[in-house]
């Protein structure tokens, strides 16, 4: 008997899907310090086992938020992470080069030091210059590799006491500098593809009432404090941001998309009403400059994370 052509064609096809392999997951590594890793929250040891710490530390922190954000949203990475706590890019570069090269990555997410420069608050010159060897690096290990780089937040610690750098200036002056100074960066080298804002979502938080712009008076009630208890490092809710504005920048969804249910917030002991409202943050911050696919999530019980 013949078989019609069309099935013979249809079972051809449907043997190369079987046979076809899996598309590898992306790899991506994240390269920071303590406002990579969480520190001062309990997000710093969370989930450590859904993400490779390259120095063998026990960290889960912002890479281990990205990743559960990625796994809810069916998307595969296999994320690692080399953080070490008061550096910049300089300390990477002559301490884990042999680690950064131990394989080749897909993609890269890394910020230097919170003020710039430690010894000279404000200037870019050394994050600039550092920021173009470490990605010349990274790209002589895989050419294609695509590098992020993360503007991060104005610290309480130095727009409030006197001490403070950035003392009598307005909340948001730190947050502009620092993306200025990364904005440079990311002119040095073809293989750094963004900017991610966390900075200027930090500051989107507290103009539209989310969060409270001065820890040192108080929290307001109904509002979030996006620090810690040192009012420099980030807390639960500031690291959440930060894992959210990571997670659309890499990925081009909507943070939205996560839902008020979304389970990493429910295992940190935040509010519904908190992950929507960081999500909508993120969103906003993001569409500025972004195209982002899905949308709200239909409200939904908090759970905890699958394993």
């Amino acid at each position: 008997m013949k078989i019609p052509s069309n099935i013979v064609c249809a079972a051809c096809a449907l043997l190369a899907l079987f046979a076809a392999p899996a598309a590898p997951p992306t790899a991506l590594l994240f390269i920071g310090n303590s406002f990579t890793f969480g520190a001062l929250t309990a997000v710093q040891t969370w989930r450590p086992d859904t993400v490779t710490d390259l120095n063998h530390e026990g960290i889960g922190g912002v890479p281990a938020l990205f990743k559960s954000f990625t796994k809810q949203a069916g998307l595969d990475y296999d994320v690692s992470l080399e953080t070490h706590p008061g550096v910049g890019f300089d300390w990477h570069l002559q301490n884990r080069r042999d680690v950064l090269l131990g394989r080749s990555w897909d993609a890269v997410v890394m910020h230097g030091y919170s003020t710039l420069d430690a010894a000279k608050p404000g200037d870019p010159a050394k994050l600039v210059e550092t920021a173009k060897q470490l990605a010349d690096l990274l790209a002589g290990r895989n050419p294609a590799v695509e590098i992020h780089l993360t503007a991060t937040w104005s610290r309480a610690d130095q727009i409030y006491p006197e001490t403070g750098h950035w003392h009598g200036q307005p909340i948001a002056a730190m947050a502009r500098d620092v993306r200025a100074g990364y904005d440079k960066a990311a002119a040095t080298s073809p293989a750094i593809k963004s900017v991610i804002p966390v900075g200027e979502a930090f500051i989107r938080a507290i103009d539209t009432g989310v969060a409270d712009p001065n820890p040192y008076d108080g929290i307001t009630p109904g509002q979030i404090d996006l620090w810690a208890r040192d009012h420099y490092h980030a807390s639960v809710d500031g690291y959440y941001l930060e894992a959210l504005m990571v997670f659309g920048d890499l990925t081009g969804r909507d943070p939205r998309s996560l839902g008020e249910g979304e389970c990493s917030a429910f295992e940190l002991k935040m509010t519904p009403a908190e992950a929507r409202a960081l999500q909508q943050v993120a969103f906003d911050q993001l569409r500025v400059t972004k195209k982002l696919t899905g949308g709200p999530r239909q409200p939904s019980a908090p759970a905890r994370c699958t394993p």
